[in-house]
């Protein structure tokens, strides 16, 4: 009876998976087909005394997207698997409302199975010093970046943004590198990033950045295009053509040189100044 009343007894596996109503077998092969472009913000390395090296992986967000925690987690998981390190997420928000989305954690499994939670730190207006003092920046270049970074939107980056760019014309060009490049990125589309690209210029005027690069690439542009709109309108007051000051503002203010160029064909045979546009 005993035997019997043991064999009977009905066991419970020590974790509760949801009942399925149905089910259906997929691929095992987790292999991808096609490559797919997955890119970090910003991946560091960092060299610790006591716990050896550590992956830092830095995304900037800007608002929510129920669709980025899937692909946090896959940086991490991927990043783990590649390198064989830990592997850490930072996300850097410019308001609070990001901020407080982005630091909820978030499992891949079902609500009894959570498997993998990804649990981001949290960068944000909310935890992030202000700092206009080129000494404290200077004291720690990194929290200077993302103090500028997180209050980007407030007019104090300003300040901010001056005080580390003079703080970096102190440091080596191995450790101001990916400050300039974390803080240009970070800073998105944000009305600061152009004040910081103009800092970098001048400030850190040595650094040889893909910043400065655009900075000088984009003043070429504009040269070229002010010598072919310089061009256009030489040749259509050359030939006696009446030139508008709506026509001659809209070739002045036209910034592509491959539509000048256009235009420069056009009025060489144009029949008027406005004619030049017709064929565009």
């Amino acid at each position: 009876m005993r035997r019997s009343a043991v064999r009977s007894k009905r066991r419970s596996p020590p974790f509760d998976i949801p009942k399925p109503i149905g089910a259906t077998a997929l691929p095992t092969d987790l292999t991808e087909a096609s490559p797919v472009e997955r890119r970090v913000d910003t991946l560091l390395r960092f060299e610790t005394a006591g716990q050896g090296p550590f992956l830092l992986a830095v995304e900037a967000q800007v608002k929510k997207d129920p669709d980025k925690p899937a692909s946090w987690a896959y940086y991490v998981s991927y990043l783990w698997t590649k390198y064989r390190l830990p592997a850490a997420l930072l996300v850097v928000c410019q308001d609070h409302a990001t901020a407080k989305w982005a630091q909820q954690p978030v499992a891949s499994g079902p609500a009894q199975l959570p498997t993998l939670t990804l649990r981001p730190l949290v960068a944000g207006p909310h935890n992030m010093p202000v700092i206009t003092d080129p000494d404290e920046a200077r004291a720690d270049l990194v929290l200077a970046s993302l103090a500028a970074i997180t209050h980007a939107a407030e007019p104090v980056v300003n300040a901010i943004l001056k005080a580390l760019s003079t703080a970096l014309r102190d440091a080596p060009e191995d450790i101001a590198a990916p400050i300039v490049e974390f803080t240009a990125h970070g800073l998105g589309n944000r009305p600061a990033r152009h004040l910081w690209r103009n800092l970098v210029a001048v400030d850190l005027s040595f650094y040889k950045s893909y910043i400065s690069e655009e900075i000088r690439d984009e003043g070429r542009e504009q040269g070229r295009a002010q010598q072919g709109a310089q061009d256009v309108l030489l040749v259509l007051e050359q030939r006696g053509l009446d030139v508008s000051d709506e026509v001659r503002t809209r070739i002045t203010e036209c910034g592509d040189p491959e539509v000048l160029r256009h235009w420069l064909a056009r009025a060489v045979t144009a029949a008027s100044a406005e004619a030049v546009f017709e064929s565009e």
